[in-house]
């Protein structure tokens, strides 16, 4: 029996009850039957031979998780079946096959994967992930699993957790291996969470065939005026099956979502953008899952143009029509347009009390043929340069107000570098309204650091992580991260210690945004030179840095979990004393 492992005699065993061989095997009689299983009990590693096993249950003795005992399949989903091992009596003596029956390894993973997020079990989930990280699987290649869950599985559509999932898949580079495994699993535990008791969606079926784009285009605006988002998806589904490619589809939704002002409080384009994100991990076939998950949103959208903060004291509805009526006759710029502009001006601008000057120079470099794409990047280092500013003398709450403008023109930069839709500058108008009605939270405004530096030594990003384990910690935190870069501190390291910042709470919604716009708006500017481009990337990390110091520490009972499933992968014995 070469490679075998000899657990002993068979009469002998019978006397002697459960043993355990080498390589953490475990062998019972029962009801004249011989087995061997997995001695680790596949919940938490608690040794199943301290078990009890009565009418062909083997039953766990630490949180009472049970299995049948001949093929080792749990009746508990929260935990996991228990590999089971061939055995081979000759003259009398039993033999045990040291490697677990088999199957796809890789598979299984998935298979649970999909069993924790249609449970809403933490434990599960986090299981499955670092089993098939371990497994080499593709990062990638295992989001695309929770996304197409959470568009099956949420009735509302786009949520919260699948914005949260496809953000952390995109900073995935961001984050060494522990940092990843967390991503992908905090991603998935709020997808889970968010499509928890909310019942699958099914599609409706698309037009006959025959209408234009051109005309499905017009309709799908025409349903989405007036909410309604059953015929909304009728069209869109059209439009696919007419053959419309990605950027015609994004060009045809973004424009009905910009229709009217900052909808949603700018979270119905950051959504759009995180969805089309999305199609670069899930198969071709589920592009119409995702665009059509995006229409529930429309229903009950909040139209910031019927807002009394955005017609009173200072009108800005009307001067925005009237820019875009201008625009329009005038005809709309391409969108890579190659003029210059005035940034720092511009940028000075955004942050001003003159709400229709910044709407003016931004009106006028347009038609003068600068770049929409590179007025969005300034626009959104003007809203990052909102959270610099940000005084924790402010009510908790405001944080998300000027987080919210950020991510929205995040979205904003994004979409137009992806799209060809000259409409989508609207949203940079937009922004622009939204950054002059936070500038009520810059007063009074938090001064920014003030760093000599005059240690030669680059501090440790891990002093950063022992800082955000205190409370109030924002100025702090602030001036920490402006001394390291301005001693030359490497930022990919300290990109990976901010992954961990957020990664190891028990973060809201919007502190996961924060950092995947951050980073992404830190990585656009990172081959310019000149003072803005520095003061850019200084700006992105200070604002990031800042907001997650003021929603630290948490409980931290997520990464926890995440943390129990790596430890049990490596075989680690929680039940014993540390």
């Amino acid at each position: 029996m070469k490679g075998w492992i000899e657990a002993g005699k068979t009469e002998e065993l019978r006397v002697q009850g459960p043993k355990v061989i080498k390589g953490g095997i475990v062998v019972f009689h029962h009801e004249n039957e011989w087995h061997a299983l997995d001695n680790r009990c596949p919940h938490l590693g608690f040794p199943l031979h301290m078990g009890s096993l009565c009418d062909g249950i083997l039953t766990c003795h630490w949180h009472h998780a049970r299995f049948d005992v001949c093929s080792g399949g749990t009746l508990d989903p929260w935990a996991d079946d228990v590999p089971l091992h061939e055995i081979i009596i000759e003259d009398e003596v039993l033999w045990v096959n040291p490697n677990a029956r088999g199957g796809n390894k890789v598979q299984l993973y998935k298979d649970r994967l999909l069993n924790g997020l249609e449970q809403n079990i933490g434990l599960v989930i986090a299981k499955a992930i670092v089993g098939l990280v371990e497994a080499e699987v593709p990062e990638t290649e295992i989001a695309a699993i929770g996304i197409e869950f959470g568009l099956r599985q949420r009735r509302q559509g786009w949520g919260s957790g699948l914005t949260i999932l496809t953000a952390m898949t995109n900073v995935l580079s961001k984050l060494d291996k522990q940092g990843r495994i967390l991503a992908l699993y905090q991603g998935m535990l709020h997808t889970s969470r968010d499509s928890a008791g909310s019942g699958t969606r099914f599609l409706l079926d698309p037009l006959p065939e025959g209408v234009t784009t051109e005309r499905l285009m017009k309709w799908y605006r025409d349903c989405i005026e007036v909410r309604d988002t059953r015929g909304a998806e009728r069209v869109l589904l059209s439009a696919v099956q007419a053959g419309a490619e990605s950027d015609e589809l994004f060009a045809m939704m973004s424009m009905a979502a910009t229709d009217h002002f900052y909808l949603n409080g700018g979270h119905t384009l950051d959504f759009h953008n995180k969805a089309f994100e999305s199609l670069r991990y899930v198969a071709p076939e589920r592009r119409t899952e995702v665009l059509a998950s995006l229409l529930p949103m429309f229903a009950d959208a909040s139209r910031s143009e019927e807002m009394y903060s955005w017609q009173s004291p200072v009108d800005l509805v009307q001067p925005l029509r009237a820019v875009f009526a201008e625009l329009e006759d005038k005809g709309l710029p391409a969108v890579n347009g190659t003029s210059e502009v005035n940034e720092e001006e511009l940028h000075q601008a955004l942050l001003g009390d003159e709400p229709l000057r910044a709407i003016g120079l931004l009106k006028e470099a347009l038609l003068d043929g600068v770049s929409p794409v590179r007025l969005a990047q300034i626009t959104a280092l003007a809203a990052a340069e909102r959270v610099v500013r940000f005084h924790t003398q402010n009510d908790f709450g405001d944080w998300i107000s000027v987080l919210h403008t950020f991510t929205h023109a995040h979205a904003v930069h994004e979409g137009l570098i992806r799209s060809t839709n000259p409409w989508l500058v609207r949203a940079i108008f937009h922004t622009a309204a939204a950054i002059y009605l936070d500038r009520f939270l810059n007063i009074p405004s938090a001064p920014r650091p003030v760093i000599s530096v005059t240690e030669e030594k680059v501090p440790d990003p891990a002093e950063l992580l022992e800082l955000l384990d205190k409370q109030q910690q924002v100025t702090a935190a602030g001036a920490w991260v402006v001394g390291y870069l301005r001693s030359g501190g490497n930022p990919v390291p300290l990109f990976n210690t901010l992954g961990h910042a957020l990664l190891r709470e028990d973060a809201e919604f919007h502190s996961f945004q924060m950092y995947e716009a951050a980073v992404t708006e830190y990585d656009r500017w990172s081959d310019e030179s000149g003072p803005l481009a520095e003061q850019a990337r200084e700006t992105f990390i200070l604002a990031l840095t800042r907001y997650l110091a003021a929603h630290a520490p948490t409980s931290r009972e997520t990464p926890h979990t995440a943390k129990i499933a790596w430890r049990l992968h490596r075989g680690e014995k929680l039940f014993e004393a540390e």
